[in-house]
């Protein structure tokens, strides 16, 4: 359910596949409105030619329990002008629609499902990235972040390796594809065959289909604009990689110290500074730490 002041768009336009045509025309007028008046039921109803029940369907497809609690959120969130573009602005255009992305991010993160994902990265051993074209970009980014904090992760982006890898995985990884249509044919098949593998298996796409559910354990959302796919005027990187900032940020808050550390040796590895043995030998400390403070746990146990 959505919560709080996020605005309600976002959600319109991830389940707009799943409307009806009816729904459609309902969708455009919310996504494209401007104005703040004559909302209510009856007034809409007239004004798209439809049924308030109709309406109240629509409603519930966007996640919400009726057009009431659609339309308070949805007022709650609303834009009381909407400023014209000027035709030859092209660089506020372009800063507009990286705000809007950003704010539409926000309406669509999840933080119970960040976790739920935190969880599953911190309990397997090796972590796997299937994506293609720009997707495989942003993966190969989020390759990258992670394994410089000690994450045992690997990006494919090549067809042919992601569908040869995709069934010699096992219970113990994780497999995080990301598709901004959740189309992408190649993505999609590879993440059902390490599904079928034992695999833990989580989708970032900007689509929402409960047809993911039947081999995803987690499906994480990013916003996009019209067509986006198609790197017009923002690249479809972007909203990946914001989503791909969020996750890094939630994962470097638990036991920050060591992954900084981390991070600061694989600077040094790269650039060959040699300062990266003080940061070695932090590392060893915290190891050594743990390993003191799980023997002081078992030699309790063994006095109980």
């Amino acid at each position: 359910m959505i919560m709080g002041k996020k605005t309600v768009v976002p959600f319109i336009e991830s389940s707009y596949h799943t409307f009806t045509p009816m729904e459609k025309v309902i969708g455009d007028f919310f996504i494209h409105n401007t104005e703040r008046e004559n909302l209510a039921a009856k007034a809409v109803a007239e004004r798209l030619f439809v049924s308030e029940a109709s309406l109240s369907r629509f409603a519930k497809k966007c996640g919400y329990k009726g057009y009431r609690e659609f339309l308070f959120y949805y007022l709650d969130s609303f834009e009381e002008q909407r400023t014209e573009e000027k035709a030859n602005d092209t660089t506020k255009h372009v800063l507009e629609t990286y705000q809007e992305l950003l704010s539409r991010t926000y309406a669509v993160v999840d933080e119970s499902q960040v976790g739920r994902f935190l969880d599953l990265l911190l309990a397997k051993k090796r972590i796997y990235i299937y994506g293609k074209g720009s997707s495989g970009l942003a993966g190969e980014e989020m390759q990258f972040r992670f394994m410089r904090i000690g994450v045992n992760v690997q990006a494919i982006t090549d067809s042919h390796l992601m569908k040869m890898h995709s069934v010699l995985v096992s219970d113990e990884c994780l497999v995080i594809g990301i598709s901004v249509s959740g189309q992408t044919e190649e993505v999609i098949h590879s993440l059902k065959a390490a599904k079928a593998q034992g695999a833990r298996v989580v989708l970032m796409t900007s689509r929402r289909d409960r047809s993911f559910d039947a081999f995803c354990d987690e499906v994480l959302l990013f916003a996009v604009k019209e067509h986006m796919e198609n790197g017009r005027a923002i690249s479809p990187q972007f909203p990946i990689l914001i989503l791909v900032d969020i996750l890094y940020s939630h994962y470097m808050k638990s036991d920050r110290f060591r992954k900084e550390a981390l991070h600061e040796l694989t600077m040094d590895a790269l650039q060959n500074t040699g300062k990266g043995k003080k940061d070695r030998e932090i590392l060893e400390a915290g190891a050594d730490k743990k390993e003191r403070k799980r023997g002081g746990e078992e030699a309790e146990t063994w006095e109980r």
